[in-house]
């Protein structure tokens, strides 16, 4: 009886719910329906036995629908969702922010180079530098904790922007230039 009923039911029922979840209301239902059979339930004709059938399908149904509009706000959070990383056309692919290795190997590199040029500044342009950045200090508090003027502060701070630029300008060069001993290897590779 359940097999012979499943797909007219399924059909009947499409507009409620999900076709999964239809099956699982429709599985639901089979299983109660046998075990009533089982615990000495019997039915008097197969009539009765699809009314059943039917009745407990719907029961179920309105039981998942409920569960889905409130009753349940964790299932209702999993019915909306939508499927992460497939390939079907809903599915939603998820961004890796680490994904973007060259940018995060640039700026690995670009404090790699600062630290080599750190030591070539003055004390002073060392200083109002790393608090900048270590503790965010503005002017006003640097200039208050340490008893410099305003104006101090500003040349220091403007001189040891402009020599960290002319370091690391300098630094990147030398980087990118290649070495005397590859270069003559080169050379002579070519020349062969």
């Amino acid at each position: 009886m359940a097999q012979a009923r499943r797909e007219l039911l399924l059909r009947a029922h499409r507009h409620q719910l999900r076709k999964e979840d239809l099956e699982d209301c429709y599985s639901q239902a089979t299983l109660e329906l046998l075990a009533r059979a089982r615990a000495a339930g019997t039915f008097s004709t197969r009539a009765h036995m699809a009314n059943a059938l039917e009745q407990r399908f719907v029961s179920r149904i309105h039981d998942r629908r409920r569960a889905l509009c409130g009753r349940s706000p964790a299932q209702a959070a999993l019915d909306d969702a939508l499927p992460l990383g497939g390939c079907s056309e809903g599915d939603i692919e998820v961004a890796d922010i680490r994904a973007e290795i060259d940018k995060l190997v640039m700026l690995r590199m670009d404090l790699r180079s600062l630290g080599r040029v750190m030591h070539n500044l003055t004390p002073d342009q060392r200083l109002v530098l790393t608090s900048r950045i270590d503790s965010g200090m503005d002017c006003a508090q640097f200039c208050s904790r340490f008893g410099w003027s305003k104006e101090k502060y500003r040349k220091v701070a403007q001189r040891a922007r402009a020599r960290l630029r002319e370091l690391l300008a300098s630094e990147e060069g030398a980087i990118r230039r290649p070495p005397a001993q590859i270069d003559a290897r080169s050379r002579a590779a070519a020349a062969r």
